[in-house]
């Protein structure tokens, strides 16, 4: 499940590489030790003081965001267009057209500040968001930290993480344009099970190669995506050309995530009604999670709080980027001045 953590007001000041660990009795934030041991359980025995996360009522009244930011149109240097992996040169849209539908390669290329939400997309969105910003106090208490801390929980998706707010847009234009099938990978599995569910409300069909080692150590994964309607194969796998080159090398191999995608995308590339999905990494992925911290400014705003740090986990980044992106943008109008931080 997919947290995003925002401390704010007079924070511990902290180092760009602080954990949290224990040793022995101690507990150590940094180059802070803590002497105390973990309470965190028995905050609330006895004549302790309790110290419960809470949402403030204010939060009710903030919306789904109507519209997806991309901070690429903010940016004094764009990025660069990422490379063909033949040619090692700029990737055209046609390129991409193979395992994309036409919107989403619209939008990978987008410089546009706002793009708008589907209706669909927006009505789908609302069985879950807006996600609460809930206040960590028994976190705060454990810290014995003046810093007051929230975090935007994101595992209230019927999918349990923030990756439907991509999956369920991507399975939307893939059946606009008339698409019937899509593939990907999955490492853990919430990416796996967040397509299977996007795909599961637009009558398409999901097929998912996730990565040997998860796939016989997560078998509740794989049940709820062949719930959703999903096909699911342990990769490497003998369907694919790729798939079948590893297990020659390796029959036991655990797979990884690079084989999975190798296998996916072959798949996408040789049917012409089929298109692949990828839940990180590229940019029409980051602008989907946008809504995260969209939400999480007016949330913000609402308890009348401005964020001085924003920390947020970093795999394929659409986890941070969804919550730091929108703040990204206020910091670079003025508006506010928040330091980020990934982990």
């Amino acid at each position: 499940m997919a947290i995003q953590a925002t401390i704010i007001a007079d924070p511990v000041p902290i180092s760009s590489s602080s954990r949290i660990s224990i040793r022995g009795g101690e507990q150590c934030f940094g180059s802070f030790v803590l002497k105390t041991r973990p309470r965190h359980l028995r905050l609330s025995n006895g004549g302790r003081v309790r110290a419960r996360a809470s949402l403030n009522a204010d939060l009710k009244a903030v919306g789904i965001p109507h519209q997806w930011y991309n901070l690429v149109a903010d940016l004094s240097v764009k990025p660069p267009p990422p490379l063909h992996p033949k040619t090692f040169e700029p990737v055209k849209p046609e390129d991409l057209s193979p395992l994309f539908p036409d919107e989403l390669i619209k939008q990978e290329a987008s410089t546009d500040k706002f793009i708008d939400i589907p209706e669909e997309v927006l009505d789908i969105y609302s069985l879950w968001r807006p996600t609460p910003l809930i206040r960590a106090k028994r976190l705060e208490k454990l810290l014995n930290t003046p810093a007051r801390i929230y975090y935007k929980y994101e595992g209230v998706s019927p999918a349990g993480s923030h990756k439907p707010n991509t999956a369920v847009p991507q399975a939307f234009y893939n059946a606009q344009q008339g698409i019937k099938n899509v593939v990907t990978e999955t490492g853990a599995g919430q990416w796996g099970c967040s397509l299977a569910f996007a795909c599961s409300l637009f009558g398409l069909d999901c097929e998912v190669w996730q990565v040997r080692a998860s796939y016989d150590q997560k078998p509740y994964r794989r049940l709820m995506m062949e719930t959703w309607g999903a096909k699911v194969h342990p990769s490497p796998s003998s369907i694919t050309e790729s798939g079948r080159k590893i297990l020659q090398m390796d029959p036991s191999s655990p797979g990884s995530l690079g084989i999975a995608i190798s296998e996916a995308v072959e798949v996408a590339a040789a049917n012409a009604d089929t298109k692949y999905c990828l839940g990180s990494v590229l940019n029409h992925v980051l602008l989907h999670q946008t809504v995260i911290g969209e939400e999480c400014i007016k949330q913000m705003e609402a308890i009348g709080e401005t964020p001085d740090v924003i920390i947020g986990c970093t795999g394929g980044g659409s986890n941070f980027a969804g919550l730091s992106f929108p703040f990204i943008r206020e910091k670079l109008n003025g508006k506010i001045n928040p330091c980020h931080k990934s982990c």
